[in-house]
């Protein structure tokens, strides 16, 4: 199941009815699971994060928009967080399996229903903005309610919204609705409020847009008499949660100020956690499989999801790739042909080949197995190859170590697609077996197997080839590369086996 987490912000955070009415309302929507709702006062404004399928969100950010429309009444609205709307923000964020692109289009489905139904002007930002000027959400919201509701009214041509109609609505405003990647709602606090002209002059210091942190968003507020730097941390991965901090520390202890406590709004990703408590103590080359819990969770849950895989190589990260892929595939082909052997095995009909069959069926069985191993297998061997290209050239002697090192990697690299070139030749012996003896009505299943595996194998096999051309001396992977034709010829045969047996046996 895809499933995405969409985060709205709602401009309520002092009526607790009106909150608990927006969450009933999206709560009730088949296959939703509320998260969190955060509510501050200071700020009047509520965070509610939930988590649904790709098919229901949409469903459910209308359902919570439409309430926040009917309750909230902007023109008698204050706060010190800035806000253009009702329901002042909705962005989509890519969970496993799903794609920035299926939140894109969530976003513009949302952004259409909700100036349709509800006669609410949208403006698409971030991922999912239709002008450059539209991605920031600073830039959207800047005037807030009363001054966009003026520049719209005066037909600015920058107010043109993205969906419903070009004017404001009278009490719910306008909303932004975007697509992004996780967002971390971070406030670090420098004591009273006597200090808000400093918590003001850090976060204009720390901010991107002033030439702070590039994807960090900040402000200095007031909050219930305390002087608050809040934070949006846009991008985790590229400024991490304690980079924030760290510079918040040193801006403000410049002034003669110590942050005294930190909140997080929200929710928060374990590993921005656990890199901050890394750093904090020093703690070198540390790595999340080295968490107890994340490596219970993996294997009660069997690795990860087949939605999970394909979101990782759609992904703009180099790994897992083509190998990988290669690898993945011929341990589909592979569960194929156990299939047919199970299907099979044990059938009166075919009793003359159930010794074989079961036996295919273990053999199939340990290819999964194999095949599966070599998908994680095949994107370590790529890191091997970029860490060795990013030892240092300079001097000779370290020249000399980068390069045979790279060679080293380059050869890894080579042999690992090798051993799912093997494992898939032997997988398309077995479709072929199974498509000539197996069980008549899952002949089809058998030429699918048959030729997932030749192409898995093809796959291997151009990996091993771009590595060895990689190589400065190719001689040094020439027996890699004739063995790898070899079975590329063996499974092509075996393919043709197989797809003739499917052929003839249903016409």
């Amino acid at each position: 199941m895809k499933l995405v987490e969409c985060v709205p912000n709602f401009s309520e955070g002092r009526r607790p009815e009106v909150v608990a009415a927006i969450r009933h309302a999206i709560a009730r929507i088949d296959g939703v699971a509320v998260l969190d709702v955060s509510s501050d006062q200071s700020h009047n404004r509520t965070v509610i994060t939930f988590v649904a399928p790709v098919d229901k969100a949409v469903d459910a950010a209308v359902a919570g928009i439409r309430i926040a429309r009917e309750r909230i009444d902007l023109n008698h609205h204050t706060g010190e967080h800035p806000r253009m709307g009702a329901t002042d923000v909705v962005p989509f964020i890519p969970l496993e399996g799903t794609t920035m692109e299926d939140c894109i289009v969530l976003a513009r489905t949302l952004g259409e229903r909700v100036g349709r139904e509800l006669e609410i002007p949208v403006f698409l930002y971030e991922r999912a903005a239709t002008r450059p000027e539209r991605e920031n959400l600073a830039d959207v919201r800047r005037g807030e309610f009363e001054g966009i509701r003026d520049e719209m009214s005066a037909g600015a041509a920058n107010r043109i919204p993205d969906f419903g109609p070009s004017r404001i609505h009278p009490t719910a405003g306008a909303v932004a609705i975007g697509a992004r990647p996780f967002l971390v709602a971070y406030n670090v606090y420098l004591g009273p409020a006597s200090n808000l002209a400093v918590a003001k002059s850090v976060a204009k210091a720390v901010r991107g847009s002033s030439g702070g942190l590039r994807h960090v968003k900040g402000l200095g507020l007031e909050v219930d008499g305390q002087a608050q730097v809040s934070m949006n941390l846009v991008d985790t991965e590229k400024t991490p949660l304690y980079r924030a901090y760290d510079m918040v520390k040193m801006e403000a202890e410049a002034q003669g100020v110590s942050p005294t406590w930190s909140e997080i709004v929200g929710l928060v990703p374990e590993k921005a956690l656990f890199e901050t408590a890394a750093r904090h103590i020093q703690l070198r080359d540390f790595k999340p499989e080295m968490v107890l819990e994340n490596k219970v969770r993996t294997a009660m849950q069997g690795g990860e999801s087949l939605s999970g895989f394909v979101a990782s190589v759609a992904s703009s990260s180099p790994t897992p790739g083509g190998g990988s892929v290669a690898a993945h595939v011929g341990a589909l082909a592979a569960a194929l042909a156990q299939m047919v052997s199970g299907l099979t095995a044990g059938r009166k009909k075919y009793v003359a080949v159930d010794a074989e069959m079961r036996e295919l069926g273990l053999q199939a069985a340990g290819l999964v197995n194999e095949l599966s191993t070599l998908v994680t297998r095949d994107a370590d061997a790529y890191g091997a190859v970029s860490a060795a290209y990013k030892i240092p050239n300079e001097p000779d002697d370290a020249a000399n170590k980068r390069k045979a090192a790279i060679t080293d990697a380059l050869l890894g690299a080579a042999e690992v697609p090798l051993e799912t070139a093997r494992a898939c030749a032997r997988v398309t012996e077995l479709a072929a077996t199974c498509a000539l003896k197996g069980n008549s009505n899952a002949v089809s299943d058998a030429g699918v197997a048959a030729l997932l595996a030749e192409a898995a194998c093809r796959g291997a096999v151009y990996n091993i080839r771009i590595n060895i051309a990689s190589l400065e001396d190719r001689s040094r992977g020439a027996g890699l590369v004739e063995e790898a034709n070899q079975l590329l010829a063996q499974a092509h045969a075996n393919a043709e086996r197989a797809t003739a047996a499917v052929d003839k046996a249903i016409g």
